[in-house]
């Protein structure tokens, strides 16, 4: 098993919480790595039936059978359970009683805030980050290949190409997880909406042109995109406007949580295809910006991440919140360094007064760089940044 960096933040917190939660997406490696960091732990799921009619139909005697060390596995399943799990605790009062995972953050989330709100730590497990891929040594060699292959565990663990692992993963995921989630009937133009989606990737979300293109209304756009937020296949990153007196642009843009299914969803066939494909610079910066998100959820904390852009088309990619100062990242793909890499990031620093300490080029080169007008990073050099 590839050590994942959230298990000492995961240890640390069940030694003070009576119950922690766990959500990411399907196949994120939740399951593994509860059972790796809490061998001694009875693993139920309530995925099995049988166990999800105990617990559904006799909470009080399931909870009997299960007192404490328990990882309970898709606890979306039976809502009406974490009523009595806060009344158990309470009674017992002791530290790491439950660990519930879920990959339905809205399902999931809804029951923990409605009967767990301050017994519970919350925590995010994304697929691998870049450097747990290094450590574990399945770090794709290219560029190419990292945004081709993206991170999911099962990929490295069973050898699979993505073309093995992700048209089975869509599939699954909309004809059962969006179902879950929504009563969506035409799951064929959801389809079409997933893969209209991978094509936006790092624009600023347009809802009612999505809606001309699927053939439905802004509503039922706003709708599914929530079903993609709340299963951890998209993101929204929200841009920086209320601290300048300039107009500036007031749309989030979007993202996606693993460039691999991006990929599939765009019909690439093989990392080569990306040297001339559209995409190929968003899906860069989607990579890029992941890597942040990781980073943050892998330590517990939640992110603060936002762009800039004024309506003169001047752009920041990334901007991360250290206390009240920002720091900014301009994310490109190219492997060559130019000075112009630079232009955005000192237009927005002439009017924020940002010193070239807080300026910074993340680019598809192997060599870091301190220039006069701020530095240049490699991925490398992201997993030594602060958050």
């Amino acid at each position: 098993m590839i050590d994942r960096t959230l298990q000492s933040t995961l240890e640390r917190l069940a030694t003070k919480y009576p119950v922690i939660t766990l959500t990411g997406p399907r196949q994120s490696g939740k399951s593994t790595l509860l059972k790796h960091a809490f061998p001694t732990y009875r693993y139920i799921s309530l995925e099995d039936l049988d166990m999800r009619e105990f617990a559904a139909n006799d909470p009080r005697g399931f909870l009997n059978s299960f007192p404490h060390h328990v990882i309970l596995d898709e606890a979306q399943r039976v809502p009406q359970l974490f009523s009595y799990i806060q009344t158990h605790v309470d009674e017992q009062d002791e530290a790491g009683m439950y660990l519930l995972a879920g990959s339905h953050n809205f399902l999931l989330m809804e029951s923990v805030n409605q009967s767990l709100a301050g017994r519970t730590a919350i925590l995010k497990l994304l697929p691998f980050s870049r450097q747990e891929m290094k450590n574990g040594a399945v770090l794709p060699a290219s560029i190419n290949e990292q945004i081709y292959h993206g991170s999911y565990p099962r990929l490295y663990d069973k050898n699979l190409s993505p073309n093995e692992f992700y048209p089975y993963y869509i599939q699954t995921y909309v004809e059962r997880d969006v179902r879950q989630l929504k009563n969506i009937g035409d799951l064929s133009r959801f389809t079409r909406f997933i893969k209209l989606c991978a094509g936006r990737i790092g624009q600023l979300l347009n809802n009612s042109s999505l809606a001309v293109e699927c053939g439905v209304s802004v509503p039922t756009i706003t709708s599914w995109l929530s079903v993609l937020e709340a299963s951890y296949i998209c993101y929204l990153l929200r841009p920086d406007w209320n601290n300048f007196a300039k107009r500036l642009v007031k749309s989030p843009k979007l993202y996606f949580y693993d460039t691999g299914l991006a990929c599939s969803l765009l019909d690439i066939k093989s990392p080569d295809q990306l040297d001339l494909h559209f995409s190929r610079g968003a899906l860069f910066e989607n990579m890029v910006i992941n890597e942040f998100v990781k980073k943050a959820w892998n330590q517990g904390q939640e992110t603060d991440l936002r762009f800039w852009r004024d309506s003169q088309g001047n752009e920041v990619d990334l901007l991360v919140y250290d206390s009240e100062r920002p720091v900014a990242y301009e994310i490109k793909s190219g492997e060559t360094f130019h000075q112009d890499f630079f232009k955005g990031l000192t237009k927005w620093a002439d009017i924020t007064s940002a010193d070239t300490n807080h300026l910074n080029v993340i680019y598809g080169g192997s060599e870091g760089l301190a220039t006069s007008a701020g530095r240049l990073m490699t991925l490398d050099d992201i997993n030594r940044e602060k958050l």
